[in-house]
């Protein structure tokens, strides 16, 4: 099945974008303008049941994406890539590294899930659930993860993006697949580059967690926390977000 994306760039430096839980590949704010296209070729994919996507069916796990976006690699005729995932997406892009690893150059985890799975508690877990059908739910958890700070038209946005661009039955499928994943013995030592970039407003995926977790997994990690945002940097912080993504991969050797 051809997966849609969005391709931003012409550049040597391949780099597949992977978006969250309540993403799309047109959904990331205005984060795409700031990129620069001519060291980079950025791919932003629609993964099952999102954006172009939608009405896909499954299956709907993180394991489906990692195959979409090496299905998605070889059709661009991409042999070596890096790899950007938010949120979901941070598992998305491990488990392409697991499938591919000669091909995977570097990983970009922002406000990423680890390989250790969501770590939701059963109040959590009643929340996330309930967000498969009910608007008011994600209103709730896009609103608690960027730390009950932005304004009420940016939420409202935000929810009706994610309503208009997504499969009831792919948002429920898929949290299962990101909450409870874990596979951390088979990414732990894994030396290639990776940054992790949580944010400073984001209670759920925070620096510390990202320290007890992607830091510990990976030798060669560098964490920097992303100021004034929480959940959401392409949207809150874009300029910013860019301008490290871009600085750590031109550093990126290989």
């Amino acid at each position: 099945m051809p997966n849609t994306h969005l391709i931003i760039g012409e550049g040597p430096h391949k780099v597949i974008a992977l978006h969250g839980w309540f993403g799309h590949a047109n959904g990331w704010g205005p984060f795409p303008q700031h990129l620069n296209g001519k060291d980079f070729s950025y791919a932003f994919m629609d993964q099952r049941g999102y954006g172009s996507m939608r009405g896909s069916g499954g299956p709907y796990t993180v394991e489906q994406i990692a195959q979409d976006a090496l299905t998605l690699a070889d059709r661009l005729g991409w042999k070596r890539f890096s790899l950007i995932g938010h949120s979901m997406g941070g598992v998305g892009i491990q488990k392409v590294l697991l499938a591919a690893p000669d091909r995977v150059r570097a990983l970009v985890a922002i406000t990423p899930v680890p390989a250790a799975g969501g770590g939701l508690d059963e109040q959590s877990w009643q929340l996330f659930s309930a967000a498969g059908t009910d608007p008011g739910a994600r209103r709730t958890i896009i609103d608690f993860t960027s730390g009950n700070r932005l304004t009420s038209v940016w939420l409202d946005a935000m929810v009706a993006s994610t309503q208009a661009h997504s499969d009831d039955e792919a948002v429920a499928g898929y949290m299962p697949s990101w909450a409870k994943a874990s596979f951390v013995d088979q990414v732990k030592g894994k030396t290639l580059p990776v940054l992790v970039l949580p944010g400073e407003h984001d209670p759920a995926l925070s620096e510390a967690v990202c320290r007890a977790t992607w830091m510990e997994y990976y030798p060669n990690a560098q964490l920097e926390v992303v100021r004034n945002a929480g959940h959401y940097p392409m949207d809150e912080t874009p300029i910013i977000l860019a301008t490290a993504i871009e600085k750590f991969l031109a550093g990126v050797k290989g």
